[in-house]
């Protein structure tokens, strides 16, 4: 099965940006949508960003407009850009197809500082 790393998060203050990064061990991003979800303490994990195999976006309303998700295919890893950071983002990021059936990695804990 493919294996997916998330890296990248970090302490960041309100206002801060920060690029994720997911690097796939298989060539899937030809065959599935990919998508970043968040799961921040006391709630249910959320999709926040979603990408289709054609290329086309969507975001969840609370992150639209400063998230961007992206992909690069040959090096098998999909990037969310975060700018305009809010303490509502401190949450643990994932990433996984759209809709999910792959195991989920470690994540990577992202927190926004006020």
């Amino acid at each position: 099965q493919v294996q997916l790393v998330e890296s990248g998060g970090g302490l960041v203050q309100a206002g801060g940006s920060l690029r994720l990064s997911c690097a796939a061990s298989g060539s899937i991003f030809s065959i599935s949508a990919m998508g970043w979800y968040r799961q921040a303490p006391g709630k249910q994990r959320e999709l926040v960003a979603s990408i289709t195999t054609r290329g086309i976006t969507n975001y969840a309303d609370s992150v639209k407009g400063r998230f961007t998700i992206s992909r690069d295919s040959a090096k098998n890893t999909v990037y969310l850009r975060m700018n305009s950071l809010k303490p509502e983002d401190t949450a643990i990021y994932y990433c996984n197809t759209n809709p999910q059936y792959l195991s989920w990695g470690q994540g990577t804990q992202v927190t926004v500082s006020s």
